[in-house]
């Protein structure tokens, strides 16, 4: 396609709920394209936000987890991270999730944006945060599906992990929010925050 015409959208025909609990929602489409076919079923996931933090202590060292992903059937390390619960605040969910994966909490919070982890298919955003300078203010507390073991890693050591490929974050949300990191942290003046720029 060229041209200054603006990309038409789909029209939506009809939509059924094919499935629903209380982790997701399978919404079936039928939708009329620009071009006038027809595309049934396009299936659509409802999920509840997402959000990621990026958490230094106040002694420096980045926070993470690692827990074992079903899915993939491997045990991966990630940035805290979680869904958003009805009704709370988005940075009331960081703060939240933080407490419960690490202990940690306090600190000053700093948002860094919010993108889709994946568009072709799921209703969701994902809200990525800076937490910096946070404490131990008690043990972690998993929930059911959860087994996680805290890593704290010195910040210098953990950029450079990343960089070198010794570190892996394999999820692709995550290493969005690490992005979005870089971009918040080479734009700032504070000092402290310019030097997570990866």
């Amino acid at each position: 396609m060229s041209g200054d015409k603006p990309i038409e959208p789909w029209r939506l025909i009809q939509s059924t709920y094919t499935f629903r609990d209380r982790w997701l929602t399978l919404r079936s489409d039928s939708v009329r394209l620009p071009d006038g076919n027809t595309l049934s079923p396009y299936h659509v996931i409802e999920i509840a936000d997402w959000v990621n933090v990026v958490a230094i202590s106040a002694s420096g060292h980045m926070l993470l987890v690692e827990q074992y992903r079903h899915a993939v059937r491997r045990t991966m390390l990630e940035i805290p991270a979680g869904h958003v619960d009805p009704n709370e605040g988005l940075e009331a969910a960081a703060r939240r999730e933080l407490l419960e994966e690490t202990g940690h909490g306090g600190g000053t919070w700093h948002a860094l944006g919010a993108l889709h982890p994946a568009a072709s298919r799921f209703t969701n955003q994902v809200h990525a945060f800076l937490a910096v300078g946070v404490t131990r203010l008690a043990e972690p507390v998993a929930e059911e599906s959860e087994s996680l073991r805290l890593r704290e890693i010195p910040w210098p050591e953990f950029a450079d992990g990343l960089r070198s490929g010794q570190l892996h974050l394999r999820e692709a949300n995550q290493m969005s929010t690490l992005l979005l990191l870089h971009l918040f942290a080479g734009a700032s003046t504070d000092p402290a925050i310019r030097r997570l720029t990866l």
